[in-house]
């Protein structure tokens, strides 16, 4: 607060000074004059940006979210290699190994989170006391004893599913090769018909894009950066606002520079600081990508990118303006919880719906202003969209920005000099009208 009233006491001393006596040569009353050349928004904007970037709980927050972000990724690439399952199985003879190295890790499923396939190591013990040892110690995760028509499997509770059923195919898959030969038959003829064809409609191949749940959890990512972004800057961009208004220096503000001036300056300060601190998270996201096997997915990510960009920054001004509104409804920092809640409720009731919406609805929501910056770029992931699309969605974007910008401008004009309580949304309108 004390930086703004010096640079409205700056103000005032510049019109003084081109009140009295013409100073010559080079001076300081020259240089002020320099700055008062400067359009005045551009002044608060600086402050703006000044404050937050000496402010340590800021700064501390930013690097923490860094640091976690590449802790997500980097440590869990170190320590496991970012690989699949791998499972433990304790044999008893040649033929149990016989049947465990027979197993198909690509039947049971792409188990690891970038989609690699389990691995199974077999161990060959002595007898089954070993076996049964070797499960009880957690050496093994499980173990095969006995032999041909007579095999059992050992578990110290529940065995992995997908393992236990992987060894069930190749011991149920022998029986019917031996038992096919003693009818003088084979396998084949005895199956003919039996097995039944399966397409999966929904499955996503590397031609066509990035696998499905690392398209989510990215469009997730983008969405909860833009919720979180609108959250906590509009939070700071309202409570200057009622901070200035309790305080009264927005009177002095008032009077050395235009209204519309200084809605400005803190719009844009505080939309530079989200957009900088959004591009170092995302930056710092694409980094982290390199140490795992998801770095098959940047190529595919360049273009989500590419769009999320503009969509974030016309969100964001577009809600920057009305969050100002709100603090100027407002005369006193406890009033925020109350003229702040209707911008609250909707960003959260968007961040849920773009979650949760399936079909044509979330089609539909795409192109609806606000949703369109959470949706949109997930659907660019997922490749499901035409080019037209998202040119469509960021057109009626930036009008919808026209629109909150003139609506926001004139709640905050027409309300930031009442000081005599607080006002609602309704009457801060009429107010504007």
């Amino acid at each position: 607060m004390s930086t703004t009233q010096t640079t409205s006491s700056t103000r005032v001393e510049d019109r003084d000074g081109a009140a009295g006596t013409q100073p010559s040569g080079d001076s300081p009353t020259t240089d002020r004059g320099r700055v008062g050349r400067r359009a005045p928004w551009t002044l608060v904007a600086a402050r703006e940006v000044q404050v937050r970037l000496t402010d340590r709980t800021f700064l501390l927050s930013t690097v923490f979210t860094v640091v976690l972000i590449l802790g997500a990724m980097v440590v869990p690439a170190l320590i496991g290699g970012g690989g699949g399952v791998d499972y433990r199985v304790a044999t008893t003879g040649p033929d149990a190994t016989s049947v465990v190295e027979r197993v198909d890790p690509a039947a049971m499923g792409a188990l690891s989170f970038d989609g690699e396939e389990p691995t199974v190591s077999v161990e060959e013990v002595a007898d089954r006391a070993a076996a049964e040892e070797s499960v009880l110690e957690g050496d093994a995760d499980l173990a095969l004893v006995g032999g041909p028509g007579e095999w059992e499997v050992l578990a110290d509770g529940s065995p992995p599913t997908t393992l236990l059923g992987a060894v069930s195919d190749v011991v149920r898959t022998d029986a019917l090769a031996a038992n096919a030969e003693a009818a003088g038959t084979s396998v084949t003829e005895l199956t003919a018909g039996t097995e039944v064809r399966l397409t999966d409609l929904a499955e996503v191949t590397e031609d066509e894009g990035m696998p499905e749940q690392v398209s989510f959890l990215l469009g997730f990512g983008f969405a909860f950066l833009f919720y979180m972004a609108a959250i906590m800057f509009g939070m700071q961009i309202a409570s200057s606002v009622v901070e200035e208004k309790q305080s009264r220096i927005v009177e002095i503000l008032a009077a050395a520079i235009p209204v519309r001036q200084l809605l400005m300056g803190k719009v844009a300060g505080n939309t530079l600081l989200a957009f900088g601190q959004m591009a170092l998270l995302v930056a710092t996201a694409l980094v982290g990508l390199t140490f795992t096997d998801l770095d098959v997915a940047l190529p595919g990510l360049a273009e989500a990118v590419g769009w999320y960009l503009p969509f974030f920054l016309l969100g964001f001004v577009a809600l920057a303006c009305i969050w100002a509104a709100a603090g100027a409804l407002a005369s006193r920092t406890e009033d925020l919880q109350s003229t702040t809640m209707p911008l609250t409720m909707v960003l959260v009731v968007a961040f849920i719906a773009a979650l949760n919406l399936q079909g044509v609805w979330r089609e539909v929501a795409s192109f609806v202003p606000l949703l369109s910056t959470l949706l949109m770029p997930l659907r660019i992931l997922e490749g499901d969209v035409s080019w037209w699309e998202p040119v469509l969605a960021l057109v009626l974007v930036a009008l919808f920005c026209l629109v909150t910008i003139l609506v926001g401008t004139r709640l905050y004009q027409r309300a930031l000099l009442h000081t005599s309580g607080s006002l609602s949304w309704r009457k801060g309108m009429r107010l504007s009208e």
